[in-house]
């Protein structure tokens, strides 16, 4: 029997950043929160730059701070905010960080409360950073190692790369996908067939270059769709649109309302993915969910998901292997069919956002009894 509304468990939510979620731990976070928000009552804290001040969840919170006049220092200033909010505002009966980059925060948010901490990649491993913002990444995960109550990661490699670092046991709960509303995605396309290529940031770990460079060296004449923020970094949106000179591309920017996007990738003739770097990418799940072959890279965080069975792997940033098996696909289009309908069963077994719920129901409610 659930109980009732005053009596329900409070949980801080920190480091979504804003919902509702447009791709990474956003879309983790809302997930989890829309499951399990009749066991427990959550409070997400949010910054303007981040969140819509119209969105609701049910009787979920959503306080959100001001952004800060320094674009730069709005995050960090976001964390220091909410480590605040948790030291002097209405105590709660447990903390949800994600990521590693605001365990910063940690000492003050131990005064008073126990703390899940989600870790959804090791931000220094795949972005060229300057020396001192490498140390601040460093600092936090051995603070987040040290301190956190509960640990988890979001993909085995990630999991395995903590316990080799610092021998702590860590658990595994993975990044999922709304199965029900991927059902509800019909494959409709009656235009002009395309090739897709979606992220929610486009940048260099992306590997849209590579991509491009492929279509490139084999001529594609075919449609290609590209879904994505490219703002992000001038000089590689200016290699973009240098590579992209000549192909039949169109820029669709990014895409916030999850059924249109659910519905490109659906109508898609092949969705290629040639990211360099992932920790559990939600956007490939989302890809297998709706059915639509796939072509991705064969990094460690995508072979721990999916095997060439259920989807196919190209060698990562080789462009002459991904030239292969773009043909491939266009020349083997029934047997990529095939491979859609295996990698939809896998997603039924280990990912749907239900049963990841779960998984954190029991953290939180250990965590509690442990404090009471």
């Amino acid at each position: 029997m659930k109980q009732s509304l005053h009596k329900k468990p409070t949980i801080v939510v920190i480091g979504l950043k804003g919902l509702p979620g447009f791709g990474g731990a956003a879309t983790v976070g809302e997930n989890i929160i829309n499951r399990l928000k009749g066991e427990f009552r959550f409070t997400v804290l949010s910054v303007e730059t981040h969140a819509d001040k119209g969105f609701e969840l049910g009787d979920v919170r959503q306080i959100i701070f001001k952004k800060f006049p320094i674009s730069k220092l709005n995050i960090f200033v976001y964390y220091i905010r909410c480590a605040l909010y948790v030291l002097f505002c209405k105590k709660h009966d447990l903390v949800h960080l994600h990521h590693t980059d605001g365990a910063f925060i940690l000492p003050l948010l131990k005064l008073r409360n126990r703390v899940v901490l989600t870790s959804h990649a090791r931000p220094q491993e795949h972005v060229k950073w300057s020396n001192w913002v490498n140390c601040f990444f460093k600092i936090n995960e051995k603070i987040a190692i040290r301190l956190a109550d509960t640990y988890t990661a979001v993909s085995k490699p990630l999991q395995r790369t903590y316990k080799k670092h610092y021998n702590r046991e860590i658990m595994y709960i993975p990044n999922g996908v709304d199965l029900e509303a991927a059902k509800l995605e019909v494959h409709s396309n009656n235009g002009e067939p395309y090739l897709l290529f979606a992220a929610g940031r486009i940048i260099q770990s992306k590997g849209l270059h590579i991509l491009l460079q492929a279509l490139r060296a084999i001529n594609f004449t075919n449609k290609i769709k590209i879904a994505g923020n490219l703002d992000q970094v001038a000089e590689y949106k200016k290699q973009i649109l240098e590579l992209s000179s000549g192909l039949n591309v169109e820029f669709l920017g990014m895409i916030k309302e999850k059924s249109t996007l659910l519905k490109l990738v659906a109508n898609a003739e092949v969705f290629v993915y040639p990211t360099l770097y992932e920790a559990m990418s939600i956007m490939l799940l989302e890809a297998a969910s709706v059915k639509v072959p796939v072509i991705c890279s064969d990094i460690p965080a995508n072979t721990a998901i999916f095997s060439n069975d259920e989807l196919t792997l190209f060698e990562s940033e080789n462009v002459e292997d991904l030239k292969k098996k773009i043909k491939y696909f266009y020349e083997h289009k029934d047997e990529a069919s095939l491979k859609t309908h295996k990698a939809f069963k896998k997603l039924e077994k280990s990912h749907s956002w239900l049963g990841i719920a779960m998984q954190y129901k029991v953290v939180f409610e250990v965590l509690m009894k442990e404090r009471s």
